[in-house]
């Protein structure tokens, strides 16, 4: 499976490229990276979801650079399940 087809079946960042199941697993909580996979959020606090996060990744401006993701505040948050989304905000080395 090639890194599209594993993006529209949901996966989730920090899987490794060959796990045989990169999508999400219940009960857990995601965001949906806009763009990208999905981020598993499941221990997160809402205040630690509203700062957003700074990941890893060799595909940004800078390779071994973070490529930014906040919230958008205007977009509702549920419970378990895809509970947000995460927007791409910029990359910083």
């Amino acid at each position: 499976m090639n890194g599209d087809e594993q993006l529209l079946r949901g996966r989730v960042y920090g899987c490794d490229h060959d796990d045989p199941n990169p999508g999400p697993l219940p009960p857990r909580t995601y965001a949906t990276l806009v763009g990208g996979p999905l981020l598993d959020i499941t221990s997160w606090t809402a205040e630690e979801v509203d700062g957003g996060v700074a990941l890893a990744t060799e595909l940004s401006r800078w390779p071994g650079g973070r490529a930014l993701y906040d919230p958008s505040a205007d977009e509702p948050r549920t419970g378990l399940g895809v509970a947000c989304r995460f927007y791409y905000a910029g990359d910083t080395p």
